[in-house]
Formats: structure tokens, sequence, C-alpha cells
């Protein structure tokens, strides 16, 4: 059960991170100018990545976990529609999100930052559909 506990908030915090970051702080990145660019944006990698990678690896080994011990057909189709949701997210982000992100360290890219704002809509969408996932899996056991 402390599984599905650490799940959900994992979920929970990456839904809520996302919009921000899709909301917020992604079309913000077009004001940050020329000069600051670079480094901003090196920061930005360095430091997102602190925030974001843990609770990716959590949200990733409890949803395996959870599909892994499902009880049931219910649960193991529950389970098996959030890491479908996940292979999704992880794809997004290795074949859209990472590529743009190493571009932009070179120099900001209209085209390339508007790609990252559009694309990024794919993992939005994802995490916040994971959260009513978490939120049976729970339920259910």
């Amino acid at each position: 059960m402390t599984a599905l506990y650490i799940h959900l908030v994992a979920t929970v915090f990456m839904a809520g991170l996302i919009v921000f970051v899709q909301v917020v702080h992604y079309p913000l990145m077009a004001k940050v100018g020329e000069t600051a660019w670079v480094g901003y944006e090196q920061a930005h990698t360095v430091r997102t990545g602190w925030v974001v990678m843990p609770a990716m690896i959590v949200e990733l080994a409890t949803a395996i976990w959870i599909f892994v011990e499902a009880a049931g057909d219910q649960a193991q189709g529950i389970a098996l529609s959030g890491l479908i949701l996940l292979a999704f997210i992880w794809t997004s982000t290795a074949v859209f999100q990472a590529p743009a992100h190493g571009r932009l360290v070179l120099g900001f890219d209209n085209e390339v930052h508007r790609w990252l704002v559009r694309s990024n809509w794919i993992r939005t969408f994802a995490w916040l559909a994971r959260v009513p996932i978490a939120i049976a899996l729970l339920n259910i056991n």
C-alpha cells in the first residue's frame, strides 16, 4: 500500500510541475534575452534535472512495481494504462524535449523554442491523465 501512496505523490507532483512548466516557465523562456540565454538554458537544464529526475524515477519504479504486484485483471489493466502513458512521457522527453534543450543550449532559436512548447503538450496531457489512474490504483487496492 505504501508504494501506491508514493506513486500517487510522485504522479501528482509531476502533473503539477509539468502544468507550471507548460503554462508559465516554457513560454517565459522567450523573454530571457539573447545575452543571458546560454547561461540561463545551461542552468535551467541542470536545475530542472535535480527536481525532475528523482520524481520521474520514483514514479516509474513504483508504476512498474504496482503493475507487477497488481491483484486482478482490473488493477493490472489500470496499472498497464499508467505504464503506457509513462512510456509516452519518457519517449516524448527523449525524442522531443531533450533534443530541443540540446539545441537551445547553443543559443536561443525561436523555432526550436516554439517546438519545445508545442511538443511539451504531449507530456502535459499524459501526466494529467495519470493522476486519475494513480487515484484509481489506490482506491482499487
